[in-house]
C-alpha cells in the first residue's frame, strides 16, 4: 500500500489461520469517543474554562465571513492537545471527526468541519498581550476559584510553587536565545501551582512564558502578588505558603515576601562562601558520620544571613550534607534555603522544601501536552500556545481529581488520555440526541463511568 491508495481495507491472509480484513468503512467514527468527559470537565469551571478565556479575546474579522468563532477555535485546539494533537498541522486529522466536532459545539453529522491548519495560524498570531494577559488572569481566577468552590473556602493551608521550564527553539522564534543552564537555544516558561493542606496534586494555575535569556526569577513578583491575591478572595482564613528554587533567590522576590502579610516562604539558595563558613562545623560532623558509617549523612542547622544587595538580614537553614557513594569519594554537598518560618530546620527542609519536588512530575506531565511546543516565529503566538496547553492540563487534572475512586486515581495525564479519550466511538444523531456507542468491552468502563457520573452525569 502507498499513501495514495483509495483502498477501505487491509488485508492479512493467514492470520490466525484465515483471511481478516480490516476495513476502514465506520461512518460516523471517531478515535476519541472518551474526549467527551473533557468537555464535562470543561462545565465544572462555572460557565466554562475554555469560555472564559475565550471572552478575553477581540473578534475583529467581518462577522459576515467568519465561520469558526473565537470559542470554537480555542475549543479545537485545547481539547485536540489533550487527545494528542500537538500542532495546528493536525487540523486536517480532526476536522470532520464527529466527537470533536461535537465537543467544539458543531453538529457532529451535518456540522461544519472544523477550522483547517491555515485559520488556525492566523487565530495564534492574531492574539495581543492585551488579551494574553487578561486570558492568563482569567485562568488563576478560574482555577483558583474552582477549588475555592469545590472545598467551600475551607484550607488551613494554600501552597503556592513556582519553577521555570524550557521549551526547546529550532528555528528563527522570536526571543529565542541560548541558555546556558539548559545547553540549548530555548525559551523559559515560568509556571505557577497552587496545593491545599495535604492534598497530593498541585493544581497549575499560571504559565508565562518568557525569553530565553532571563534569570530564572523575571517577572516572579508580579504573578505571585496576583495569585496571592486570588488565593486570599477564595480562602480568606488560609494561611498562604511560597515555595520556590533557587533561580527566584532575588532581592526583588524577598522584599515582596517580606511585606505580605501572613505570607510563610521557603526559598532555596545557591551555596557562597560565607555560607558555607557558616555550615562548616555541621559539614565536619557529617563527615565523621559518614566515616563511620560509611553511608550519606546529613547535618541541619541555621544561621543568620544578609547578603550585601539586601535590605536586612533573613533565616537560612542549611543542610550540611555528604553523600557517600560507592567506589566513589565521599562529596561535600550543602544546601541552604531561605525562609521566614520558624520551625526546626530539619522539619522545614524535609517536609515543607523537599516536598516541592513533585512540583517536576507536575511539569513532565506538562509536557506530555507540548507546553513546549512553542514552534510559531511570532513570541505571542507561542505564549497562547503555552496558555491552551496549560488550559487542557487543567482540564486533565480536573477528570483525575474525579477519578478518586477508581483506579486512576493516581494516573499520569498519558494514562488517562489512554483510558478514557482514546476510545473508538460511533456517533448517531437523531432529533431528539446524539448517541455516542462506545466499546461494549471497554476494560476501564467501571473506571469511565463512575468519573463520568462524577462529573455531571447520570447514569441511565
Amino acid at each position: 500500500m502507498t499513501d495514495f491508495t483509495s483502498t477501505q481495507c487491509v488485508l492479512f491472509s493467514e492470520l490466525e489461520k484465515r483471511l481478516v480484513v480490516l476495513s476502514f468503512d465506520q461512518v460516523h467514527g471517531s478515535s476519541d469517543g472518551g474526549a467527551i468527559l473533557l468537555s464535562a470537565a470543561n462545565r465544572r469551571f462555572g460557565a466554562g474554562l475554555i469560555e472564559s478565556l475565550s471572552a478575553c479575546l477581540q473578534d475583529v474579522r467581518q462577522q459576515g465571513k467568519v465561520d469558526h468563532q473565537l470559542a470554537e477555535l480555542m475549543r479545537q485546539r485545547i481539547y485536540g492537545l489533550a487527545c494528542g494533537y500537538e500542532d495546528a498541522n493536525d487540523a486536517a486529522r480532526i476536522g470532520h471527526d464527529p466527537v470533536h466536532k461535537l465537543l467544539a459545539g458543531r453538529d457532529p453529522i451535518k456540522g461544519l468541519d472544523l477550522a483547517s491548519q491555515p485559520t488556525l495560524s492566523r487565530f495564534e498570531n492574531s492574539i495581543t498581550p492585551r488579551s494574553l494577559y487578561a486570558m492568563g488572569t482569567a485562568l488563576a481566577e478560574s482555577v483558583i476559584r474552582r477549588h475555592g468552590k469545590r472545598r467551600n473556602g475551607h484550607a488551613h493551608l494554600v501552597t503556592i510553587d513556582m519553577d521555570p521550564t524550557d521549551a526547546a527553539t529550532h528555528g528563527a522564534q522570536q526571543l529565542s536565545f541560548f541558555n546556558t543552564h539548559y545547553d540549548n537555544h530555548c525559551y523559559l516558561p515560568m509556571l505557577g501551582l497552587v496545593s491545599f493542606d495535604n492534598e497530593p496534586d498541585q493544581y497549575v494555575c499560571a504559565a508565562v512564558l518568557r525569553p530565553g535569556n532571563v534569570g530564572a526569577g523575571a517577572g516572579a513578583v508580579g504573578v505571585l502578588r496576583r495569585l496571592i491575591k486570588l488565593v486570599r478572595s477564595s480562602f480568606a482564613k488560609a494561611r498562604i505558603r511560597v515555595r520556590l528554587d533557587g533561580g527566584f533567590a532575588t532581592p526583588a522576590v524577598f522584599d515582596f515576601l517580606d511585606a505580605e502579610p501572613n505570607v510563610e516562604y521557603v526559598v532555596a539558595m545557591a551555596s557562597n562562601a560565607v555560607l558555607n563558613r557558616h555550615a562548616a562545623d555541621a559539614l565536619d560532623v557529617a563527615r565523621l558520620c559518614a566515616g563511620l558509617t560509611g553511608e550519606t549523612e546529613h547535618v541541619y542547622g541555621d544561621t543568620r544571613y544578609a547578603a550585601k544587595s539586601w535590605k536586612q538580614e533573613r533565616r537560612v537553614i542549611f543542610k550540611a550534607e555528604v553523600v557517600r557513594a560507592e567506589s566513589k569519594e565521599p562529596r561535600d554537598n550543602p544546601r541552604f534555603v531561605v525562609t521566614n518560618m520558624k520551625q526546626s530546620p530539619k522539619w522545614i527542609y524535609e517536609e515543607v522544601y523537599c516536598k516541592r519536588g513533585d512540583v517536576e512530575n507536575r511539569i513532565k506531565e506538562l509536557k506530555a501536552l507540548d507546553v513546549d511546543r512553542t514552534s510559531c516565529t511570532n513570541f505571542w503566538a507561542n505564549q497562547l500556545r503555552v496558555l491552551m496547553a496549560a488550559t487542557a492540563f487543567v482540564l486533565m487534572q480536573e477528570i483525575r481529581l474525579n477519578a478518586a475512586l477508581t483506579t486512576l486515581a493516581k494516573a499520569q495525564v498519558w494514562t488517562l488520555r489512554e483510558r478514557l479519550l482514546k476510545l473508538g466511538a460511533r456517533v448517531v444523531r437523531s432529533a431528539r440526541r446524539i448517541v455516542v456507542h462506545l466499546p461494549e468491552s471497554f476494560p476501564w468502563r467501571s473506571d469511565f463511568q463512575r468519573i463520568a457520573c462524577a462529573l455531571g452525569a447520570t447514569a441511565g
